[in-house]
């Protein structure tokens, strides 16, 4: 026992009512990302966990957006994003971005932020994708936002923050 009253969510089902989509999405584990965009005075961001990059001319970003996110709502109006890579310190912001901790002020709140013409870029991540939106297709319950990669900066990310069987993990080299 960890503390918790419970050793398992009390709300959960068996594992055979569980829904089998949602659970082989759960196995593939997904790097963590935060997409930001902004449109005169309104920014917003969202936690993704699924993205792709495809490589090409143009190379692509092809991300599944909730239709009913702010985030979303600013997106449709600007056309651009930024794609921000977390590593695995970076827990507390992707809760954020995914409103799943308060964020009194909203998520932007405390964090060093600059402008760029695809929208909020948060300071001290410098694995990111600058994207403009070329097309949207409905998909499942998400809509499937296929972008353009206009610009792109790549630093050394050794732990990557993982989205794996509903958690957060982080790479464990030493483990291989």
């Amino acid at each position: 026992m960890t503390g918790d009253i419970h050793e398992e969510h009390p709300f959960l089902l068996a594992p055979e009512q569980r829904d089998p989509v949602r659970r082989l999405r759960g196995r593939l584990a997904s790097g963590v990302t935060v997409l930001t965009a902004s449109d005169g005075d309104r920014r917003a961001g969202l936690t993704v966990a699924s993205i792709l990059i495809a490589e090409g001319e143009p190379a692509r970003a092809l991300a599944l957006v909730s239709d009913t996110s702010d985030f979303w709502y600013v997106l449709e109006e600007s056309g651009r994003f930024v794609v921000h890579v977390l590593d695995a310190s970076h827990r507390e912001m992707a809760d954020r971005f995914a409103g799943a901790v308060p964020a009194p002020g909203g998520p932007f709140v405390g964090l060093d932020i600059s402008e760029s013409d695809w929208g909020p870029v948060i300071g001290g991540m410098d694995t990111v994708a600058f994207a403009s939106v070329d097309d949207i297709h409905e998909v499942g319950w998400q809509q499937l936002v296929v972008a353009d990669v206009d610009r792109i900066g790549v630093a050394d990310l050794d732990d990557p923050l993982v989205w794996f069987r509903g958690a957060y993990r982080a790479l464990d080299e030493k483990k291989r």
